[in-house]
């Protein structure tokens, strides 16, 4: 069984995406479907994003 994380950025709604070590992300509306991802795209997402916001 996969622990899944829920976004930091959800507080303590139930709406929010959530992400599996691993397997890949999900959305919380629809556990039972998941997105898979790999270690090196969410890395490479993770760096985009960050890359994005500090240059706002």
């Amino acid at each position: 069984m996969t622990a899944w994380r829920k976004s930091s950025y959800s507080g303590s709604s139930n709406n929010c995406v959530e992400v599996g070590r691993r397997i890949g992300i999900r959305d919380s509306k629809a556990p039972n479907t998941h997105l898979p991802v790999s270690t090196e795209a969410w890395s490479a997402f993770l760096r985009l994003t960050r890359f994005a916001s500090a240059t706002r």
